[in-house]
Formats: structure tokens, sequence, C-alpha cells
């Protein structure tokens, strides 16, 4: 949570927004789970979505995003792309560097 305070509804936002719900739900310990060099593996997609929730989480006044859609599915990416970066991230400058131009073509 990078130093900031535990906030439950936030907290729970961010997983939500970033399509994390079903991966906390299966990992040993939920939202305690140990990732990394000596926790589970976690796969390119997961680590994506985690570093999304702490962007969302963080609250920051700009989010920079290095292709956060390119390994998670087709779905998985149109839900982020619109609920979370499009939505949770409305009133933030963010920059999206991403080859996923199926998505922006959509954008209004």
């Amino acid at each position: 949570m990078f130093g900031l305070p535990y906030e439950k509804e936030r907290f729970e936002h961010a997983i939500r927004a970033s399509q994390l719900t079903r991966d906390v739900a299966i990992f040993g310990k939920g939202v305690e789970t140990v990732i990394g060099e000596r926790g589970v593996n976690i796969s390119g997609g997961q680590k994506a979505r985690i570093s999304l929730a702490r962007a969302v989480y963080s609250n920051a006044d700009i989010v920079l995003l290095d292709d956060p859609l390119s390994a998670v599915d087709p779905e998985v990416a149109n839900k982020i792309f619109y609920e979370c970066i499009r939505e949770c991230l409305k009133d933030k400058i963010v920059i999206l560097v991403t080859h996923q131009l199926q998505f922006l073509e959509k954008c209004p």
C-alpha cells in the first residue's frame, strides 16, 4: 500500500477494479499471501493487475501505465480498460503505453 494507511473500502475497490477478486480468492492466504521469491509464483497478468491495483489505491494525481493490458485475455483487458483506467482513474492524469489499439478505438 506504499506506506499508506489501510482503508478497507478503498482497498476492496482497487482489487475489484483491477479484476483481482478471483485471483485473491484462490491465493492460499488471500491478500496476505506472500508473492515473489519467498512466496507463490504469479503470472504476468497477475503481476500487471497487482501493479494496477496499487496505482488505483495510491490515489496519485499522475499514473504511468506501461502496457497493463498485454498479459491478460481480451475480456479481462476490456474490463480493466473501461472499469479501471477509464472509470477509476478518470480524474487523474493517465499516460497509457499499449499496443492494444482495439480498446482505444472505442473511446469517445
